[in-house]
Formats: C-alpha cells, structure tokens, sequence
C-alpha cells in the first residue's frame, strides 16, 4: 500500500490507530491518511494529512496534533448545526474553497487554544506543528506572488499573521494593496481568539466573504478540507453523537398481534435506599435497523450493558435439583454474534468473506521423477554442507558434559581441588539428549500471477527444504497459495491452498516430486495465508515451530490492496505473540528498489531476507535454514 509513492510504516500506523481508539474512546473508530485530517463520519474514520508526510522531523508529531485536533476537538467541540449552515452559504458562494480553508483553520485555532488549556503537555506539539506550517506558508506566500494567486497569497498572509508571534509583523514583498486587504479584516481575524463555539468562527468566515467576495476571485491551491466528511444526512448537534447514533427501522410495517394475545406481567425490585412500589419504570433497550413492530415478547433474554439504564439483583436460596441445568447455556444473541464474528476474529476483518479451498497435487509422472533427480543433482552439494552441519552440532551436543557435579564420574582434573580445598563437587555425567531435533516447519509460497518468471528457482529452493528436512526427520509441509481472482465475489474471496507437501507425508521415501507442480497462478492474500498457517502449526506439539514465506512483493486481492500491508503485519505479529518464528523471504527480479525493502522491513520487520538474484536462492535459502535449525538445536 503506497500514499504519495510512499510505503506505508506499519508500525508507525499501528500506534496512531491506538492513538485515536485511546483519545476517541471508541474501539471501531478507524485512521488512516489522507489529504487533510478529517473525522469521516460515513467510514467511522480518522485521518491525518499527507502534508506531514515528508517531514520526519516533525511527522509523528504532526500526524499526532491532526488526531488531537479531530478526536478532542473537531468530536466534541464543533457544532454540526453550524457546520451545515456555512456549507450551505458556501454553496452560493463563488469562493468555495477560501471559505472551506479559512473556517477549517479558524476553528482549528479555536480547537487548538482549547486542547492546549486542558492536555498542557501537549504544548510543545503544536509549536513544532505552528512552526512548521509557518514555514510552508512563507514558501507558499513567495509563490502565490511569482504566479499572481492573489487570493491563494492573501490566504497564506492570514495564516501568518494569525500564528505570528510578533503582533507587529510586515510582509512588504507583499503588494500594497493586499497588506491593506490584510489590515482591513484584521480586526475580524483577531477575534478568533475570543471566539468560544463553532457559531463565532462562522460568523467571522461569512463576515471575511463579504468583505472580500467584491474584489477576488477563488483560491488555485488547496491547503485545508473541511474537518468533517460525509454523505449521509447529518442529525445530532455533535460529531460523536452522529457516530452512535442508531437510524430508526427502514420499515414502518406494524404487527397485526391482538394485545390480547400478550400477557402483561409486573417484575418490581426493592432498594433499602429506594422503594419505586409507585413508580413505572422500564428498563429495556432494543438497537434494531430493520424489523416489524410488534407487541410480543421476544424469546431470547436482552444481555444487560454498561449503558443500560439500571440493574437490579435478587436474592433468595438455592436448593441441588435433580431437573434440567441451564446455567451453562449462552445467552442465543450472544452465542450467533460469536458465530457471525468467528471468521474475522480468527482470520482478521480484512478477511471475513476469505474461504481456504484445499488442492491437493496429483501422481508425478515419470517426466517429474527424472526432473526431480536432475534438481537433486543440483542442489546436492549444498544439502550434504546443511546436513554435515546440522549433524555436528548435534554430535556436539549429544557429546557434552556437565561438570562440578556432586554425583556421576570422577573428574580426574577435580582431584587436586578436592584435596587442598577440600571440595565436593569433583564429578561429571554425559548429557545423552535425543539426537532428534523437535522442531516444525510450514513453508509458504506466494504463486501470484507475478511469480510466473521465478518458480523455477523457488521450486529449487523447495527441494532443498524438503530434502535437508527429511534427512534430519524434521516433520515439515510446503504449500502454494493464490486467491481465485476471478471467481471473487463481495460476500465469498476463494483462497487456494495447493498442499503440495504434508505433515503426513513429507517424511515419506519417494515425496518430492509433487513440488514441481506449484505454478504462478492469480492475487495472494498473504496475511489470510499466514493466520490459517498459524492455526495449523500450533496444533502440533513440537517445541520450535518455524513459519517460512516466499513472496516478490506486496499482497495483491480483492478488496485488499489498500490494507493487505497492514493485515499482513499484524498476522506476522500475531503469529509470533504465540511463538511461532516468521521468516519472510523476498525474491527479487535483479536490483531491490528501496520501496520494496522498506516493504519487507513494514511486513515482517528484522526476519526477512532480500535476494535480489534468483540464482542465489538455493544458497542464501541455505543460510536461513541453518541460521533456524541451529537455534532450534
């Protein structure tokens, strides 16, 4: 995922969505960038401006005070009410956009003054925020006056003027006129600092319009967006109460039930401090979008919440009964809720309507055989190298003693200790470990369209897994992957998973040639790929449990280009919060762009591997599968 030919830091973004859901308070409340920050009321979303995007000295910061601005502000502090009247006035008007940017920084500055008197630690964040704007629009100003955007100028000499800390400062490479322009609706500008509701901040903009609608046209460049999105119809007077708010039934049928039908009965509750033997009260709260209105009663019990209106308990005794026990039953709304959200709570949100599709490969033919001794041959060298390896680390370890021991073998070496110091600990004893290494590997590869110039090479590296596996008796299984992408629909994303190699079979004598039927096939949905390999490996009960992926760059499916990085990322994350080591292996097609290192780094953070020349996979795959068994061992 790129903004701007910019790869998305995944981490960078993680913090910032936790960010927004500890400020805001609401857990489904989404970030993201964009080309200003807004709060999007439609997609439940925040979002912070581009603008900070090439600025690293002050991005985390910037990005942070455009979160503050919409989540402590813009939330709970702007008036929709006059939101929508300026909108309105805004389209009558032929300064559309000065209008839009003039309010969104006025009541920025509003909202800002506010933030500051209650978070004052947050001070030294919107200096470095005023400073770096100050900056930008110095260098705009300068513009604006070499390419005679008069209104565009005017624009930048208010943002100025406003964020100045001299209450004397001249812009004389101004034209005379405009500093006059300037100092006429001073006086208007000034009073956003006395300015305590959204209601004086659009008084201000539309007195600012008229002052100036006679004399200039619209701004060319856009600096600002309104701080509120949106294309439903808004209702409540304050953000935050639009983004609970729950819409009436989209039908207005009624039931047809007889009251007579309905038994009326009366449940009361006692309080020593509150008696309501006198009072009507109701205590039930239905959230329902669609529906017929009726008078039954429902069949299933209402969960209480934190939000309800009162709780009540009773007390009495309890007796053992020989009849039916019900305590253990889930509440029905809860149980189907669980049901309804297992997929995206298992496979992640991005991945709700993903479906694993087993393929499994066919008998290898006699071409295949003589294929596969032919790779064998190849990759020989390098596997009798891995394996020799392997098995004198294991030799060592079979072979090493533990000394200083009081029971097991004299150590002659101990005998002139234990004669002058009169020390005990003089023995020593073998360690005969199991020469076995208990460990599991799961080797995922990406067969992608893009992958169509590089299987040959991944198949070689394959066969090397395969086969230094095998000989060291290490269960192991090899998978292609690849989402059908033209069999997906909105509400189904067909996943395949070609299990060229099992658990089951990969220890078998003649399993090998099966690798060779993995080919470069559709789109890859690596973190739906990586949640469903994790759930597999963590059945087993080995000790060590390694999870390997061969990919040539970003996740590409259905609905998932945006935020297949950051999905990806967080089963990689996942997967290793339940001890599984992940391992991301980039296959390169000659020089790495820095994009897509920076890709790898975003995804699978320090454990990745960048080849850049496929040649050199079966060695540098060596390498990884060395570096892993001896820490395994």
């Amino acid at each position: 995922m790129k903004f701007n030919d910019k790869v998305v830091d995944t981490q960078q973004l993680a913090t910032l969505r936790d960010f927004v859901n500890v400020l805001a308070k609401e857990a489904d409340l989404e970030f993201d960038y964009h080309f200003g920050a807004t709060v999007h009321i439609d997609d439940r979303q925040i979002t912070a401006s581009h603008f900070w995007d090439h600025r690293f000295n002050v991005q985390q910061t910037g990005y942070k005070t455009d979160i503050l601005l919409r989540v402590l502000g813009t939330l709970h502090e702007t008036s929709v009410s006059e939101f929508l009247r300026l909108k309105k006035e805004t389209n009558r008007s032929h300064m559309p956009y000065f209008i839009e940017q003039l309010f969104t920084l006025l009541e920025d500055i509003r909202l800002e003054r506010l933030i500051r008197r209650r978070r004052p630690g947050t001070k030294s964040w919107f200096d470095m925020r005023r400073k770096a704007y100050h900056h930008y629009f110095e260098t705009q100003r300068q513009t604006a006056i070499t390419r005679s955007y008069f209104t565009d100028e005017l624009f930048c000499l208010i943002y100025l003027t406003l964020t100045s800390e001299s209450p004397f400062e001249t812009f004389k490479s101004s034209k005379s006129t405009q500093n006059r322009t300037l100092q006429g609706i001073k006086p208007l500008l000034q009073r956003v600092y006395e300015s305590k509701s959204t209601r004086n901040v659009v008084r201000i903009v539309l007195e600012i319009q008229e002052a100036l609608e006679e004399d200039y046209s619209d701004m060319i460049n856009r600096y600002f967006v309104y701080p509120i999105q949106h294309q439903s119809e808004l209702q409540e007077e304050r953000v935050i109460e639009e983004l609970k708010r729950v819409d009436p039934l989209n039908n207005d049928d009624e039931d047809d039930t007889s009251s007579d039908d309905v038994i009326n009965e009366r449940f009361q509750t006692w309080h020593q401090e509150n008696e309501n033997d006198d009072e009507n009260q109701t205590f039930m709260q239905f959230e329902l979008d669609q529906g017929t209105k009726t008078t039954m009663i429902g069949d299933g019990a209402h969960q209480t919440e934190e939000g309800d209106q009162a709780m009540a308990s009773v007390q009495g005794m309890s007796a053992q009964t020989d009849q039916s026990e019900y305590e253990h039953l889930e509440d029905l709304d809860e149980k189907k809720s669980e049901q309804e959200a297992g997929d995206e709570q298992n496979y992640g949100k991005e991945n709700a309507n993903a479906v694993v599709y087993d393929r499994y490969p066919e008998k290898p033919s006699e071409a295949d055989d003589d294929a596969y001794r032919d790779l064998l041959r190849t990759i020989d060298p390098l596997r009798r190298q891995l394996s020799q390896t392997i098995f004198k680390a294991l030799d060592q370890k079979q072979n090493a003693e533990r000394s200083h021991l009081l029971t097991g073998r004299l150590d002659k070496k101990q005998l002139l200790p234990l004669s002058i110091e009169n020390e005990s600990r003089v023995f020593y004893k073998n360690d005969l470990e199991s020469d076995e290494i208990d460990a599991v590997f799961t080797l995922l590869i990406d067969c992608s369209a893009s992958m169509f110039n590089k299987m040959e090479e991944t198949k070689t590296a394959a066969i090397l897994f395969h086969e230094v596996l095998k000989e060291l008796k290490i269960p192991h299984n090899v998978i292609g992957f690849w989402e059908d992408g033209f069999a997906t629909k909105e509400n189904e994303q067909p996943n395949y998973f070609h299990r060229v190699m099992t658990f089951d079979n990969a220890l078998q004598t003649n399993v090998g040639p099966e690798l060779l039927q993995l080919d470069a096939e559709e789109d890859n949905r690596d973190g739906f790929t990586i949640r469903v390999a994790t759930e597999e490996l963590l059945e087993r009960t080995e000790k060590d449990q390694f999870l390997l992926v061969f990919s040539d760059g970003e996740p590409s499916a259905f609905n998932y280009s945006e935020n297949g990085i950051i999905d990806t990322n967080e089963a990689v994350i996942e997967a290793r919060k339940k001890g599984i080591e992940v391992v991301g292996v980039f296959l390169g097609d000659g020089e790495i762009a820095e994009h897509e290192a920076m890709l790898m780094r975003n995804i699978y953070g320090r454990e990745h591997m960048l080849i850049p020349d496929l040649s050199e996979l079966p060695g540098s795959f060596s390498g990884i599968l060395k570096r892993l068994l001896l820490k395994s061992i």
